[in-house]
């Protein structure tokens, strides 16, 4: 019995130690933007022949045990950022068709683009570092890249792959720490794809909250394409005024299709004064934890604006984060004081509430 206690506490050890390390990396204020992804699919230690290395479908992580037990605590740590960037950054589906077109390149492609922002995190390597094996870095960086999206590396190494130059020269196959389960991203349901999207942006959306209140107003190293995934395009509010003004105002337009029957009785003819008033009109208002006081302070003037706008005869309120967490009525005499009588419900309003 001692026994079979012992190999399963040797068995959990990488285990524990894998933990160990995400909540190091959730407690280092240098590295709060990835707090939220930390959390995003299922993470393994596995002892699979198909695992080799480090494993991620874009969802799920998945570490070699007899990999992770040659490295130190540094260099597993960059092998976790390293896996947590490749979901960040959506690798598994933005790439699909480079890897269709090569695996190989593709991998090498994602890595090389990834490794050196890692890199860039801690060049001193204080709190993580570059894993290696007999003193050389097996994780590919190369400066050559340095600025480059992930079709552009590709594209280059694809060139030195058909004249074997570069990394490819005397017969070099290119390989890297870690795989990527191409197939398996590609095996998701339309419905996983749908959440893991979601969870994704919502796990960036929160990093950034969580990197903004560690280095303050400034971008302190923010990167910028994970923060242009969540930024949205386009002014909502000038969408949303557009809207309203374009399809929802009162009767201000005159036509011939329906006669004014007010003029009959005299034998006169007279266009009928149309247009698209709001009857029952329903708002929904996200109070996620990627939504702060300022934001939902905008979002309810919005709401009056549209109520002072086209004056709605019933507005049905919604508040929501991952489900409908409040929902109000008002009808043409409370409509005035929505804002002052509605009671926001969510992660956000229990944060302003604490």
């Amino acid at each position: 019995m001692l026994a079979q206690q012992t190999e399963v506490e040797v068995r959990d050890k990488e285990e524990r130690r894998l933990s160990k390390i995400k909540i190091g990396i959730m407690r280092n204020p240098k590295f709060a933007l990835w707090s939220g992804l930390m959390t995003v699919g299922k993470t393994a230690i596995t002892d699979s022949v198909f695992v080799p290395t480090a494993c991620t479908n874009g969802r799920d992580e998945f570490y070699g045990r007899k990999f992770v037990q040659g490295l130190d605590d540094k260099e597993f740590t960059f092998v976790v950022l390293h896996e947590t960037l490749h979901k960040a950054y959506r690798h598994m589906t933005t790439w699909r068709k480079l890897a269709d077109q090569d695996a190989q390149l593709s991998n090498m492609a994602c890595d090389y683009v990834i490794n050196l922002q890692l890199k860039d995190l801690d060049p001193n390597e204080n709190f993580m570092s570059v894993p290696t094996k007999d003193g050389k870095p097996i994780a590919l960086l190369d400066e050559k890249y340095r600025g480059l999206n992930t079709k552009q590396v590709f594209d280059m190494l694809k060139e030195d792959k058909e004249k074997g130059r570069g990394v490819f020269a005397d017969g070099d196959d290119g390989d890297s720490m870690d795989t990527h389960d191409w197939a398996g991203a590609k095996n998701l349901s339309e419905e996983e794809k749908t959440a893991l999207a979601k969870e994704i942006d919502q796990a960036i959306r929160q990093g950034i909250i969580a990197h903004n209140k560690a280095v303050g107003s400034k971008r302190g190293g923010l990167d910028r394409a994970l923060e242009e995934m969540v930024q949205p395009e386009v002014d909502w509010r000038e969408v949303l005024r557009e809207f309203v003004k374009a399809t929802c105002n009162a009767k201000d337009a005159s036509s011939w299709r329906r006669v004014n029957r007010r003029f009959l009785s005299t034998d006169t003819y007279m266009p009928s004064m149309v247009g698209e008033q709001v009857g029952h009109l329903v708002i929904g208002i996200d109070t996620s934890g990627s939504i702060q006081g300022r934001e939902l302070s905008e979002f309810l003037a919005e709401v009056q604006a549209i109520a002072t706008e086209v004056h709605p005869e019933k507005v049905d309120l919604l508040y929501w984060d991952m489900e409908v967490a409040g929902h109000e009525e008002y009808d043409i005499t409370s409509l005035p004081n929505i804002v002052s009588s509605t009671q926001p419900k969510g992660v956000v309003a229990q944060t302003l509430l604490a």
